[in-house]
């Protein structure tokens, strides 16, 4: 409520002072209605002794709201009766109650307007500024239009006077109208921090208390940007500056008061309990923005506004503890900014419980005891919840503060649902004596008020509304709850309290503190000289180091890496494919039984004799170069060249920093398959092209044919020793060589007909089992197979195979030759087509992966990976967070420094050592 004729009252003659002091002390009490008004003059009116008639006709023109009536009223005033006056106000008092009732609803349903029309309209249309705009226009209007008495007149100008600060501007009245004005714009961030609206006519707080919040505001955020900074270090107990640690047991309005302090409905909501883990909550203040978003450090999930999201997702978070735990000690990391919320660090625990439930494990009670004391020891500050319909000696959450705090020193006692008792009832509470604590208790009643309709607050800030009701309740019973009565109630009180409490704890403790501070800056400092040489290091400057070393390695590849390697590469496989094709075609197959074979019309032994113009051997060269060439070169070419590739990456990683790092493992792989992957299918059909003459007619030179020779002898070498090498493993498979000899010999007289065998081998057959005869038939194959390869070796090593126009008689020779002239057109491709190509990309890949597309979090992540560099970077990231600490306590010392010097008188230096609370520093 903010009309104006009431305080004009504070400046009436002095011949009645009494008077004076009574409407200054009302001009401070809350605003809410007539009724109030009028329960203050009662209150006052047996103190001073002084007419109620005239008091009462002094408040209905400070209250009447709608200007078009004032002239009215005042002629009707100055003609009735006093008493008949004072009859309608008692109606209009009723009137006034009932509308700043339904102020309450309509606030939440103009969630977005501002109270600051000073008339009653304001609790029904609280906010709306077009109404504010109407009325005041209406109002001036009245005043220049009306016809009023001149000592209406005259309260008006004074009232006037005091609306620019005239009044109050210190001895004489020196203020400058401006400077009031000024200071009150000033003020609205701790105005709205402390739940005030931001009007200076509804902040009851006198210029020097504005002044001192806002410094303690200050100084509270940086202390809990410290609080932050030293939660980072870790580590270590004493690096920990105090929290605000709710307790209470369930159903005692905890969450309601927390959300009361917020302005938001965010804590989870359920039948069952659904506080399963401690919520850290951070208070951040903003007053230049508008913006109000949570954000969850450790989930990464940026910021959100939606207050409904909030509240889901520490729903889930804290139901994703199993029933059968229900409780767990690990944190939910939770901080809010908003212009509306106070600077705070608090915690808030899962409540205490009476009766374990039916699916709960019978320790959950001992349980959350053990996991409130761990979170109430020194030097926290204690915020004992309880309700008022319960008893104090029956308060769970006292009695567990009475454990750690038995003098209570930190502790702050919360009574909730005042409304819900009878209000002497309610001020003996708040006056408890047999419970003391020196902070004392604060009395709330900060359950939102309830509306009935089709709208809904949404995201609308509650703080407002229920400062509303806690003012609208407290207001009428000013004889338990005024200013008088000597307690403390209201969410705005209670959140000034906790910024007071906690500036005082945490400056408390800053010293040891800062011993502990300093103490682990050296370890840290003498840690970083010793074991890294005080060598800078840093996870960006890492991964740039890794990088660079991994480009230089690749660069070498590149170098080493050319046509020749891939030329090696291809006509190796191709001679295994040739291999392949004389195996089929010429040499001799493996044995499936023990019957006699059929014999063949064109044995190999007679291909040294036979006729060149037979057409058997022609067909078979002929069938074979016609495999060769339409196998498919260009895609095996390109298989085989970019796999080459691949492996050269993996082994160039495993030499590298990268070995320790799954995720750039992960990246340079996929960074170099995708430019192979790329580039395979035409580069495959290029190479394809290239060879597709060699399909139809092959020329080939003598040099070509000389060539050929030599290198197939090589090739059969090792063929021979591969043969070699599988029987003497088959000696060691059955147990030596005699035996395997053995068993070959019967299966050679099998197949020649000397041993005739009988039904099935599969459950052996001459006295040999069956997997024995098997190792007998592979050992007959091995052996016939080395006698072809040497017999071929012979003949390539002939006169006969010289000469290039016997190749039908060497056809190893001439498949050896085709094979290396397919190997080197395909290189000429895949030089230019694959290659080059990703010699080119590769590197850039690497720096669109590694470099400009990380995040800081996923290069942090990256560098961590390594034990050794994670332990390097958290000693350089611990002491230069250390650092960072130290010149912030330095900075609170030098602002503390400055607040004692404004606070001298005269601005003059003084000698004394009183120390503030800021002198450990």
């Amino acid at each position: 409520m903010s009309g104006r004729l009431i305080s004009a009252a504070g400046r009436l003659p002095a011949t009645r002072p009494g008077l004076v002091r009574a409407v200054r002390q009302y001009h401070h009490l809350p605003s809410g209605g007539l009724l109030r008004a009028d329960s203050a003059i009662r209150a006052t009116q047996r103190r001073m002794g002084f007419s109620i008639n005239s008091y009462h006709n002094a408040v209905i023109v400070r209250n009447a709201s709608f200007a078009r009536f004032l002239p009215r009223l005042v002629v009707k005033f100055v003609r009735i009766p006093a008493m008949a006056g004072g009859v309608m106000i008692g109606g209009l008092a009723w009137i006034q109650y009932q509308a700043t009732q339904a102020g309450n609803y309509a606030w939440d349903v103009f969630n977005t307007t501002k109270d600051t029309v000073s008339t009653t309209a304001t609790g029904l249309f609280g906010g709306a500024k077009d109404i504010a705009d109407q009325t005041m226009r209406g109002w001036q209007n009245t005043k220049d239009q009306a016809e009023l008495p001149e000592w209406i007149q005259k309260i008006l100008r004074i009232q006037e006077e005091v609306g620019t600060g005239k009044g109050d501007g210190g001895p004489g009245g020196e203020e400058p109208p401006n400077q009031s004005r000024t200071g009150a714009a000033v003020a609205g961030g701790t105005a709205a921090a402390y739940g005030y609206d931001q009007s200076s006519e509804d902040d009851p707080r006198s210029a020097d208390e504005i002044a001192k919040d806002d410094q303690m505001m200050v100084l509270t955020k940086k202390m809990i940007e410290i609080r932050n900074i030293l939660a980072r270090v870790g580590q270590s107990s004493t690096l920990t500056l105090p929290s605000i640690v709710v307790i209470g047991s369930q159903s005692s309005g905890k969450s309601s008061v927390l959300e009361a302090i917020v302005g938001h409905e965010f804590l989870p909501k359920g039948t069952n309990m659904v506080t399963r883990r401690p919520i850290e909550l951070t208070l951040i203040n903003t007053p230049d923005s508008n913006a109000e978003y949570g954000e969850f450090a450790d989930l990464g999930l940026g910021k959100i506004s939606d207050f409904s999201s909030i509240q889901r997702t520490l729903t889930e978070l804290n139901l994703a503890v199993p029933d059968t735990q229900c409780v767990s000690d690990d944190p939910i990391r939770l901080s809010i900014s908003s212009p509306n919320v106070p600077d705070l660090s608090l915690i808030d625990l899962p409540g205490y419980i009476q009766v374990v439930g039916q699916n709960q494990p019978l320790e959950l009670k001992q349980k959350i005891s053990e996991l409130c004391d761990k979170y109430i020891q020194a030097p926290n500050v204690i915020l004992a919840i309880s309700a008022a319909d319960v008893d104090l000696a029956n308060s769970t959450a006292l009695r567990a503060s009475r454990r750690v705090d038995p003098r209570g020193e930190r502790t702050i006692g919360v009574v909730t649902k005042m409304d819900l008792v009878d209000p002497t009832r309610g001020a003996s509470i708040l006056n408890d004596k047999q419970y003391p604590l020196r902070l004392g208790y604060v009395g709330v009643v900060s359950r939102a008020p309830t509306t009935a309709g089709l709208f809904k607050k949404g995201n609308a800030n509650l703080t407002s509304a229920i400062t509303k009701n806690e003012n609208s309740f407290f207001s009428a019973h000013p004889l338990e709850f005024g200013p008088g009565a000597d307690v403390t109630v209201g969410t705005s009180t209670l959140r000034k309290k906790l910024m007071h409490v906690l500036e005082q704890t945490m400056s408390a403790s800053l010293q040891t503190t800062s011993d502990s501070i300093r103490q682990e800056l050296e370890e840290a400092t003498y840690e970083f000289k010793v074991q890294y040489n005080d060598r800078p290091l840093s996870a960006e400057s890492y991964l740039a180091e890794s990088l660079d070393a991994f480009k230089h390695s690749f660069k070498q590849f590149a170098e080493e890496f050319g046509r020749p390697q891939m030329h090696e590469l291809l006509k190796n496989e191709l001679d295994q494919r040739v291999l392949d094709l004389l195996a089929a075609r010429y040499w001799n197959k493996p044995i499936q039984d023990l019957s006699v074979p059929i014999p063949e019309p064109d044995s190999l032994v007679d291909l040294p004799k036979a006729d060149p113009t037979a057409m058997y051997w022609r067909r078979r060269l002929d069938a074979s170069t016609s495999a060769l060439t339409k196998l498919g070169v260009g895609r095996l070419a390109t298989n085989v060249v970019a796999s080459s590739i691949q492996s050269h990456i993996d082994n160039l990683i495993s030499h590298s920093t990268f070995v320790n790092h799954p995720f750039a493992r992960e990246v340079i792989t996929e960074a170099a398959s995708s430019i192979l992957n790329d580039r395979f299918y035409s580069t495959s059909d290029q190479v394809e092209n290239c060879i597709k003459p060699f399909k139809f007619d092959i020329d080939m030179e003598e040099r070509e044919w000389a060539t050929g020779r030599d290198h197939v002898q090589g090739v059969l070498k090792r063929e021979l020793s591969a043969c070699e090498g599988a029987f003497k493993s088959l000696e060691d498979t059955v147990g030596g060589r005699r035996k395997l000899k053995e068993v070959m010999t019967f299966v050679d007289k099998a197949r020649k007909g000397d041993v005739v065998v009988e039904g099935e081998i599969r459950s052996g057959a001459g006295g040999f089992s069956a997997s024995l005869l098997q190792k007998g038939r592979e050992a007959v194959f091995l052996r016939d197979r080395a006698d072809i390869i040497k017999m071929r070796m012979l003949a390539v090593k002939s006169k006969q195979c010289a000469n290039m126009k016997n190749k039908y008689n060497c056809p190893e020779v001439f498949l050896d030759a085709v094979a290396t002239k397919l190997a080197s057109t395909a290189v000429l491709f895949l030089n230019v087509e694959l290659l080059s190509e990703f010699y080119y990309n590769f590197p850039r890949e690497l720096d669109s992966r590694l470099g400009r597309h990380l995040s800081d979090d996923q290069v942090e992540k990256f560098a961590k990976e390594d034990p050794k560099i994670k332990k390097h970077i958290e000693v350089i990231r611990r002491k230069e967070l250390l650092e960072l600490v130290l010149d912030k306590m330095e900075s609170l010392r030098q602002l503390e420094g400055r607040e004692k010097e404004r606070s001298r008188p005269g601005g003059q230096r003084s000698n004394d050592k009183e120390r503030g609370r800021w002198g450990i520093f």
